[in-house]
C-alpha cells in the first residue's frame, strides 16, 4: 500500500497543465506520445486540483472545502496520469486467481498468532507504506527518473465514517501487475522480503534500507476489520495502473487494469479499506488520529490525515431598527444598525500527525534536559521531571537504541508485576507495552523509557519476546544501563536525590537482591541501612566498610521490628564496647536481602543474634575455666528448659544482661520467626521446627547468674530457684526478641515475685488513719487565733 502526496500531484498537475496548454488537441490515438488528459481550461483545471489544499483564508469564506470533494476515490482530488484515455468499455475483464494458502489458515494465523488486538492494522497497514517509500528513496539514489511524478515522500489516510470506508495512500514504490500476484497471492512471499535478500547479497548490502517486516502478512491484517479490500497501485516501472481486490470470506482475489481517470495515480499505492459493521468505529478521524500518534508516531515519513478544522470570522447581522425619539415638536428615526457576531467555519483539511524524528535518534550531545523532560512528560503523562535519563545506542549483536528514565514519584506497587513503562518500537514502528518481564525484571519495573530495535519483526508476539535470543541479549543490556543510571544517582552531589529515591524504589532493589543473583555486585552499592553509629540516617555498605575497624573482618548485622528495638537489644553490648558498627535491619525485606547477598567485598554478613559469633578477642584458657565453673550450671538449666533450648552456652557478646537467647546457625532469626508467624499462608510444622533451634546463652559475669550458679551446687531443686530459672528465660525472650507461649503465665510470676519483694517493706512506716499531722514549713511560728468582728452598719461606730 503506497501512495502519493498532495504537493507532489500539484506539482504534477501545473507542469502537465502547461504541456496541455501548448497542444491545442486531445490525443486521439493511444499510440501517440503520452499526454495529459485534460477537461476544459488548464488554468480552470489546475486551479481545481490546488483548491482541495488551499485553506479557506486563502480561498475566501464563501469558497470553503467541502469533504463532498472527497467523494469517488475517497481522495479528494482528480489524477493525472501519463497513461492514455481508453474507453471504458474496452476495459478488459478482472482476471481471477487462487490464493496458495486458504483464507481461512491465513485468517486464523493473523489473528489468533500474531495479533492481540484489532486496532494493530492500521500500525501493520503504515509500516507497508512507509516500507514502499523508503525503497523508492532508495532506488531513487540510482535511478533519479522514479521520482519524476514527484519528489515528495508521504502518507495520507482519510475517512467516510458515515459509509465505514478508510482509504491509506502512498507515494511509493508501487507494483506492477506481477509483483501483486507475488505479494499479495500468498501469506510467506514479500516484496520487501525479496528486496532486503537481494541488498544483503549486493555489494551494497551494508548500508541501512530500514526496511520494515513482512509485506504480505502485515498487508493482510486489513482484513482484521475488513470486509473487503481494494488495492490500487501504479509502479513507475509500468505505464498501467492495477487493482487487487479481495474479500475477507473468499479463497480468491482479482486483478485488472484501472481505466477511470478520476482514479489513476502518477506513481504508489492507495489501498480502500470498507470496514466490517463491528468495526466502522475506526473510520472515525479522530480515532485514526489517535492510532497513527500511538503506533506510527516516529514513523520517518509525514503521515497526513484528513481531518475537520475551524476558523473564526465576523459576519454582519441585522438588527431590529432603533425606537423613535422625539425631540421637541419633530420626530426623527435612527438609521438601521449593523452589527457583527463571531461564528465558526467549518472545513476539512489534511494535517500533520506524525514526528519524523524520534529523540532516540538524535545525538544524546544535541538533546537538552529539557527536551528530555519534555519528552517524558508527554509520553508517560507524567507531570514532574524525572530523578534522572539515560540516552544510549547498543550496537554489535544486537543493535538498538533506548532512553530511560527513572521516574520521580512511585506510581505502581512493588506486586504489580505488569507495567506499561516500557514502549518498544521497531524500526520506529510501535509494537507494544505489555511485557510481564521481558524487558526488564520484576524488581526493575519502575524504570520507564522507549527501546528502538532494527533487530526485532514487526510481527512481534509475546511467545517471541520469551524465546527471542535477541530479547535476551537486550534485557542484560537495559538492566546494566538501568543500574548505571541509578549509580549516577546515588553520587549526586546532591543527596537528597537519592533519598527520594531510596523512599519510593529502596524495596524493589532488595526484591533484586532475591531474584537476581547474577545483578548482586551492581544491586550492592546502591543499598541504604540504618546502623549503630549512623545518628538514624542511612548509610551505604561502602560506607561501612570504610568505617570498619582494621580488627573487623565481618560486617554485623541485627535485623528487628523498629530501629528503638534493634539499637537497646543485648546482642549489641559487647560491640558497642568495641566500637563495632552495626547495621540495624528495620524494614521486613532488609533481612532477607542481606541473607541472599552474603558477602560484600569479600566480608561476609553476619547476624549477631546468631549463635557462634566471633568477635575475634578469644581467650581460650579463661573460656575454658568459665565452662569447667558453670558446666553443671549450663546442663541444670538445659534439663529445665528442656525441649525450648537446643543448647546452653557461655555466651562473648553480653556485658551487662545476664543471658540471652539466640537462634541457630541455620534457623530463623527473632524477626524472621515474627514475620513468618504473620504469614497467612505459613507452614505451621516448618514453623514448630524452626522455633526449637535456640540456643540460651547466659552471662558468667552477672550477679544473677552467679546466684544461680550458687543454688545450682547447693540446692538445684529449691522451687524459688527453679521459678527464678523459668522467669529468667522467658525475660530473656522478650529482651531477644521473641514471644513466650504463655504470656499471661509469665505475668503471673512477675506478680507473685513482685508482692513477695514488697510485702511489709513500707508497712511500718505507714501511719495510723486516725492520726493527722500539720506540717509546718520550718521557721513558721503558729499561725495567731483569729480575731471575730462584728458587722456595723454604714454611718455608725463601734
Amino acid at each position: 500500500m503506497l501512495g502519493v502526496s498532495r504537493r507532489s500531484l500539484c506539482a504534477a498537475a501545473r507542469r502537465r497543465a502547461a504541456v496541455g496548454a501548448a497542444v491545442a488537441a486531445p490525443v486521439e490515438a493511444p499510440s501517440a506520445p503520452s499526454r495529459p488528459v485534460t477537461n476544459g481550461a488548464p488554468g480552470a483545471h489546475q486551479k481545481r486540483l490546488l483548491s482541495v489544499l488551499a485553506a479557506p483564508m486563502a480561498t475566501g469564506a464563501g469558497n470553503v472545502v467541502s469533504p463532498k470533494l472527497m467523494d469517488g476515490a475517497l481522495v479528494g482530488r482528480r489524477y493525472e496520469s501519463s497513461a492514455a484515455a481508453v474507453d471504458s468499455s474496452d476495459t478488459p475483464p478482472a482476471e481471477k486467481f487462487e490464493y496458495q494458502a486458504e483464507v481461512n489458515r491465513l485468517m486464523d494465523l493473523i489473528v489468533h498468532s500474531l495479533y492481540s488486538n484489532k486496532e494493530v492494522f492500521l500500525r501493520e497497514l503504515v509500516s507497508n507504506a512507509s516500507d514502499a517509500l523508503d525503497k523508492l528513496r532508495y532506488l531513487s539514489v540510482t535511478d533519479p527518473d522514479l521520482l519524476k511524478d514527484g519528489p515528495e515522500l508521504d502518507i495520507r489516510i482519510q475517512t467516510d465514517k458515515d459509509n465505514g470506508i478508510i482509504t491509506i495512500t502512498d507515494s511509493g514504490i508501487g507494483m506492477t501487475r506481477q509483483e501483486l500476484v507475488e505479494s499479495l497471492g500468498t501469506i510467506a512471499s514479500s516484496g520487501t522480503a525479496k528486496f532486503l535478500k537481494a541488498l544483503k547479497e549486493s555489494q551494497e548490502a551494508g548500508m541501512d534500507s530500514n526496511l520494515i517486516g513482512q509485506f504480505g502478512v502485515g498487508f493482510y491484517s486489513a482484513f482484521l476489520v475488513s470486509d473487503k479490500v481494494v488495492v490500487s497501485t501504479k509502479s513507475p516501472k509500468s505505464d498501467k495502473q492495477y487493482v487487487w481486490e479481495g474479500e475477507a470470506e473468499s479463497s480468491s482475489y482479482t486483478i485488472r487494469e484501472e481505466n477511470d481517470p478520476e482514479k489513476l495515480l502518477p506513481r504508489g499505492t492507495r489501498l480502500t479499506l470498507y470496514l466490517k459493521r463491528d468495526d466502522k468505529g475506526f473510520a472515525h478521524p479522530e480515532r485514526i488520529q489517535k492510532l497513527v500518534k500511538n503506533y506510527s508516531q516516529f514513523v520517518s515519513f509525514p503521515i497526513y490525515t484528513w481531518q475537520e478544522k475551524g476558523f473564526t470570522k465576523e459576519v454582519e447581522v441585522d438588527e431590529d431598527p432603533a425606537e423613535a425619539k422625539t425631540e421637541g415638536d419633530g420626530e426623527t428615526k435612527t438609521e438601521a444598525k449593523k452589527k457583527t457576531k463571531t461564528v465558526v467555519e467549518k472545513y476539512w483539511d489534511w494535517e500533520l500527525t506524525n514526528e519524523t524524528q524520534p529523540i532516540w535518534l538524535r545525538n544524546p550531545k544535541e538533546v537538552s534536559t529539557e527536551e528530555y523532560n519534555e519528552f517524558y512528560k508527554k509520553t508517560f503523562n507524567e507531570y514532574l521531571d524525572p530523578l534522572a535519563s539515560s540516552h544510549f545506542t547498543t550496537e554489535g549483536e544486537v543493535e538498538f537504541r533506548s532512553i530511560l528514565f527513572v521516574p520521580a514519584t512511585k506510581k505502581e506497587d512493588i506486586t504489580d508485576r505488569k507495567t506499561k513503562n516500557i514502549r518498544l518500537y521497531v524500526k520506529r514502528v510501535f509494537i507494544s507495552d505489555d511485557f510481564d518481564g521481558e524487558l526488564f525484571p520484576r524488581y526493575l519495573s519502575f524504570v520507564k523509557g522507549v527501546v528502538d530495535s532494527n533487530d526485532l519483526p514487526l510481527n512481534v508476539s509475546r511467545e517471541i519476546l520469551q524465546e527471542s535470543r535477541i530479547v535476551r541479549i537486550m534485557r542484560k543490556r537495559l538492566v546494566r544501563k538501568a543500574f548505571d543510571m541509578i549509580l549516577g544517582i546515588s553520587c549526586s552531589e546532591n543527596r537528597d536525590d537519592y533519598e527520594r529515591f531510596w523512599e519510593n524504589y529502596g524495596k524493589f532493589l532488595k526484591l533484586g537482591c532475591m531474584e537476581d543473583k547474577e545483578n548482586h555486585k551492581r544491586i550492592a552499592p546502591l543499598l541504604r541501612f540504618f546502623s549503630s553509629q549512623s545518628n538514624d540516617e542511612l548509610i551505604s555498605l561502602d560506607e561501612y566498610v570504610e568505617n570498619m575497624k582494621p580488627e573487623q573482618k565481618d560486617i554485623y548485622y541485627i535485623a528487628a521490628d523498629s530501629l528503638s528495638s534493634a539499637k537497646n537489644a543485648p546482642f549489641l553490648e559487647k560491640l558497642t564496647e568495641k566500637e563495632y558498627e552495626v547495621l540495624l535491619l528495620v524494614d521486613p525485606m532488609d533481612e532477607v536481602a542481606v541473607q541472599n547477598l552474603s558477602s560484600y567485598k569479600d566480608k561476609k554478613f553476619v547476624d549477631i543474634s546468631k549463635e557462634d559469633l566471633d568477635l575475634g578477642d578469644k581467650n581460650e584458657e579463661r573460656e575454658k575455666e568459665i565452662k569447667q565453673e558453670y558446666s553443671q550450671t549450663c546442663d541444670w538449666i538445659k534439663k529445665r528448659l528442656g525441649d525450648k533450648v537446643a543448647r546452653v552456652d557461655i555466651s562473648n557478646r553480653l556485658s551487662s544482661s545476664p543471658c540471652v537467647l539466640v537462634a541457630a546457625k541455620f534457623g530463623w532469626s527473632a524477626n524472621m520467626e515474627r514475620l513468618m508467624r504473620a504469614q497467612s499462608m505459613g507452614d505451621t510444622s516448618s514453623l514448630d521446627f524452626m522455633r526449637s533451634r535456640k540456643v540460651f546463652e547466659i552471662n558468667p559475669e552477672h550477679e544473677i547468674i552467679k546466684g544461680l550458679n550458687v543454688a545450682c551446687k547447693n540446692n538445684p531443686d529449691d522451687p524459688e530457684a527453679l521459678k527464678a530459672l523459668d522467669i529468667l528465660f522467658e525475660t530473656a525472650m522478650i529482651s531477644s526478641g521473641f514471644t513466650p507461649d504463655n504470656p499471661a503465665e509469665l505475668s503471673g510470676k512477675i506478680y507473685e515475685m513482685m508482692s513477695s519483694a514488697i510485702a511489709g517493706k513500707w508497712a511500718s512506716q505507714a501511719q495510723p488513719a486516725n492520726r493527722t499531722q500539720q506540717y509546718t514549713p520550718p521557721g513558721f511560728s503558729e499561725p495567731p487565733e483569729a480575731e471575730v468582728v462584728e458587722p456595723v452598719e454604714a454611718g455608725q461606730q463601734k
